[in-house]
């Protein structure tokens, strides 16, 4: 989730190679013989669907940029659906890939439970889920579930926070959805830190829903409870982004923010010396991972080369190495 732009409603579709002329009414029910659900994906497509939340957000257009450059190079034809967060636009894309017959679904959700319900679906029609970002609350439905490690990226997003505060004052805190267990993961990874921290003392907790206009509401909020706060801590950079421009308003120079994604605004932020740091995500990575191992288990039989649930390592971007990112990347 990282989040440089104001969330808008996207186009339900965003097409790659492939046409947009399938249609959704073919989707088979949880009732798929095996014979049927072989014949219905596999080894015999060559159309990967990718479903992610809004390409308005450079997040998720990196994710979809990556996947669909992967799996061109693979040899595949791809679709990209995006379901902005919608349950139901995304029962309708995961509708799409099962009328397409496609090989596998790359898929970061909208929702860690409703999304359940989509992956078996796709899986009874033979068709395999391979997860990026977002995990669901449920195993052996999905082929890989490959997400940032968040508990280890908020450690060092903790760290980092209260070395900027000097490990003391008063500080608030921005969580994301309570439907996505990024959030509630990055928030205790990052208490897991700061309340081990005496001279610390968070005074406001508010949800701002990853958005950066609901972040700037209710930053204006805290401000005016809490005028002498001295940092704010959020769940990703759309919301450091909306609480950095609401302290900007009110002229407060020397509040600490901190973020989480890694996205270009946040980091040409850092480099401006407004936004303190923030912990990269490896978006790309993590897409290209999924494509490769869905190719793989579409030409190696059905069988998985990896465990399912996978984690990599965020990256902390300060301004000693915010110059050396790039979408979503450090070199060097």
């Amino acid at each position: 989730m990282s989040r440089a732009l104001l969330p808008v409603a996207a186009a339900a579709l965003v097409l790659g190679t492939a046409a947009c002329g399938g249609s959704s009414g073919g989707a088979t029910g949880g009732g798929t013989s095996s014979a049927a659900a072989a014949a219905a994906g596999g080894s015999g497509s060559k159309l990967v669907v990718i479903i992610t939340p809004s390409p308005d957000n450079v997040f998720f257009k990196a994710e979809q940029d990556a996947a669909a450059a992967k799996a061109k190079a693979l040899g595949y034809e791809t679709l990209v659906i995006s379901h902005d967060d919608d349950p139901t636009k995304q029962s309708q894309a995961f509708d799409t890939a099962i009328s397409r017959k496609a090989a596998a679904i790359i898929v970061d959700n909208a929702g860690a439970d409703v999304t359940v319900t989509a992956v078996k679906k796709a899986k009874d029609a033979g068709i395999p889920s391979f997860l990026i970002d977002r995990e669901i609350n449920q195993t052996g439905v999905a082929v890989a579930q490959i997400v940032s490690n968040n508990a280890q990226g908020a450690g060092l997003g903790g760290q980092e926070f209260a070395k900027q505060m000097k490990n003391s004052g008063n500080y608030a805190e921005l969580t994301g959805k309570e439907t996505d267990t990024n959030a509630g993961v990055r928030s205790k990874g990052y208490h897991d830190i700061l309340d081990q921290i005496p001279s610390m003392k968070m005074v406001a907790q508010q949800t701002a829903n990853w958005d950066q206009a609901e972040a700037l509401a209710k930053t204006q909020t805290i401000l005016q409870a809490h005028p002498d706060i001295k940092g704010i801590i959020a769940g990703n950079d759309t919301m450091a982004l909306g609480a950095q421009a609401a302290l900007d308003a009110a002229g407060k120079k020397d509040v600490v923010v901190v973020g989480f994604d890694g996205s270009p605004d946040v980091v040409s932020s850092i480099k401006a010396g407004k936004i303190k740091a923030t912990v990269l995500q490896p978006a790309s990575q993590i897409a290209e991972m999924a494509v490769e191992q869905a190719d793989a288990y579409v030409k190696g039989g059905n069988k998985a080369s990896k465990p399912e649930k996978q984690s990599v390592d965020c990256i902390l971007v300060t301004k000693d190495n915010a110059a050396k990112v790039n979408n979503f990347s450090v070199s060097g």
